[in-house]
């Protein structure tokens, strides 16, 4: 066999190495029912729960907890999935930016015992999306 082919195999087979190790880390969108479920199931496992924020009837986010001169790593909110299920979630990193301003919410991580602990929050702010008129003056 030609050293070229036997390269070209070794590469085959360190691509699909890379390939099953990184479909383990693959995590799947669920409610915080199945969330639970999976964390009995497979504990460690990584989920994405999609929620909205608690607000009040003002648009005030309810049950939010950061306090950035006693923890800046400490951040505590509730969100209801789609199903309507209300959850504490923990993120042990400070609050992103605009938080308050988000209008649907991707949280990865998984629970750990009754505390859902997210170890990414993922955002979408309505200002980043509205139709904007554009004017010029001439």
């Amino acid at each position: 066999m030609k050293p070229a082919h036997i390269l070209l195999l070794l590469v085959i087979a360190v691509a699909i190495g890379v390939i099953i190790s990184t479909s383990g880390d693959a995590s799947q969108y669920v409610d915080f029912e199945e969330a639970q479920e999976l964390s009995i199931d497979s504990p460690g496992e990584k989920v994405h729960v999609v929620g909205k924020l608690k607000k009040n009837a003002f648009g005030e986010i309810e049950g939010m907890t950061y306090n950035p001169a006693v923890d800046p790593n400490y951040f505590e909110f509730v969100i209801t999935d789609n199903k309507n299920r209300e959850e504490r979630v923990v993120y042990l990193s400070p609050k992103p930016q605009d938080f308050e301003k988000s209008e649907q919410i991707v949280i990865i991580g998984g629970f750990h015992g009754k505390t859902f602990k997210a170890d990414k929050i993922l955002m979408k702010c309505p200002s980043k999306y509205e139709n904007k008129k554009l004017t010029t003056s001439l």
